[in-house]
């Protein structure tokens, strides 16, 4: 008998133990899974392109769905244009007019307005995914959250763009030069929120290209370029009267916003991270979202 209490104190003993392992070990294993999120890996392509693809539908469904407020957007841009002129940097007006006059000028930049704020900005991101994929998925987030935040300005602060003003003489250079490619006017004008203006996506992924080429690109020629960019892109805003400097702004403190999330998370800026990532498999959401899909 007293070889049996012993087996049988033995055998609970044994049974028992992996459930103490296993409440000791769960803190540590939600730490692990902690660190795999925030851990870049190499980026998938079929990943990538759902989820800019959603992403962007959802906050062109969002800024969309936005009231209007034409009468709050109006009495908005009022006010931005008083503070400008109580600054002294209400030149918009001038600018609009010195560029309109120059009709190939005006119309290339009603081009640039129209198609760059995506090819480039596509761009970008296919190159940071090709040749520095361990940086591509911070880069990605501050993007990322730079679009999302802007769209509470577009929600909070309705604002009306110069080329919408009443009693001011602003020209809208797309109706005066027939020109297409803007979807806040013309026939298409219907299809988007017109008074959305504040802030500017186009200098806050504008920048956002700039300040990646810079940081990254190795040569000379190209980092300069991209400093060049969003310079260019804020004289296109003003000229054809689709922002106010102040716009330009509020696109600039969303992108810090973007920056500061994206280091928050990752622990670093995403220039400073390795140029190709530590861990080679999927990331845990990604595969999460694979297994999902398989299961459908």
């Amino acid at each position: 008998m007293g070889e049996a209490s012993v087996k049988t104190l033995e055998t609970r003993t044994d049974v028992s133990s992996p459930t103490v392992t296993e409440r000791e070990t769960r803190p540590g294993s939600d730490r692990a899974l902690l660190s795999r999120l925030r851990s870049p890996r190499r980026p998938r392509i079929w990943f990538e392109v759902v989820l800019i693809a959603v992403s962007y539908w959802t906050y062109s469904l969002i800024r969309n769905a936005v009231p209007e407020q034409k009468a709050a957007a109006l009495a908005n841009a009022d006010w931005i244009w008083g503070v400008e002129r109580s600054l002294g940097i209400a030149v918009e007006q001038s600018v609009n007019h010195a560029v309109n006059s120059v009709t190939w000028l005006i119309v290339g930049m009603n081009y640039y307005y129209a198609t760059l704020h995506f090819i480039v900005t596509i761009g970008v991101l296919v190159w940071i995914y090709r040749f520095h994929p361990g940086r591509y998925a911070p880069a990605r987030l501050v993007l990322f959250a730079t679009t999302g935040v802007a769209l509470v300005g577009y929600y909070f602060y309705p604002l009306a763009p110069p080329r919408l003003m009443t009693g001011q003489s602003f020209v809208d250079t797309v109706l005066v030069h027939h020109t297409w490619g803007s979807m806040a006017s013309g026939n298409l004008k219907h299809m988007s929120n017109q008074y959305a203006a504040m802030p500017s996506m186009h200098i806050g992924w504008s920048l956002w290209c700039g300040l990646t080429i810079f940081a990254v690109a190795s040569a000379p020629w190209a980092r300069i370029l991209g400093l060049l960019y969003p310079t260019a892109t804020l004289v296109v805003i003003v000229a054809t009267a689709n922002h106010f400097w102040l716009d330009a702004v509020g696109g600039m403190l969303c992108l810090a916003f973007g920056y500061t999330l994206s280091r928050a998370w990752y622990g670093s800026l995403p220039h400073r991270l390795p140029r190709h990532p530590e861990h080679a498999g999927a990331h845990p959401f990604a595969e999460a979202l694979a297994n999902r899909f398989r299961r459908a």
